[in-house]
């Protein structure tokens, strides 16, 4: 195959990671394949079965060495648990009285939410959340 077809294919792969919610998986088979195409280009000229040989290898030598650390590092694959969102900002989308409950918005979901203070809390407030029990958030001003 002409290196230029490697390149291109490893870049449709690298867009293809890109428009994807995968998880690092196929970029590594796009950069094996841009890899393949600049062996080509340098000049090497092995057998159609040794560039695929090559792509394979590379791709998942790289995948198996190089995703957990980038998974690591921006962060993907851990969510925070529930219990664990105290200290999040929350939008009030209702009302909240003083023990009363009201509606707010968090992480682009609906929480029912509940004032942990004596102050109401108006709508469209930017709010901390304190604790959450069950699907109820704990709110205070900030």
């Amino acid at each position: 195959m002409a290196w230029w077809i490697w390149v291109l294919g490893g870049l449709v792969l690298l867009l293809a990671e890109v428009l994807t919610p995968g998880g690092f998986f196929i970029v590594f088979f796009g950069a094996g394949a841009i890899l393949v195409g600049v062996l080509k280009g340098l000049g090497w000229n092995g057998p159609a079965w040794a560039e695929w040989l090559v792509f394979t290898v590379l791709s998942v030598v790289a995948l198996a060495l190089f995703r957990k650390p980038l998974m690591r590092r921006f962060s993907l694959g851990k969510s925070k648990p529930v219990d664990q969102l105290a200290g999040e900002r929350a939008l009030v989308t209702e009302d909240v009285a003083p023990g009363g409950v009201g509606k707010a918005e968090m992480r682009g979901a609906s929480w029912t939410a509940r004032t942990s203070g004596a102050v109401a809390l108006a709508r469209g407030q930017r709010c901390l959340v304190e604790s959450v029990e069950g699907l109820t958030i704990w709110l205070r001003a900030e």
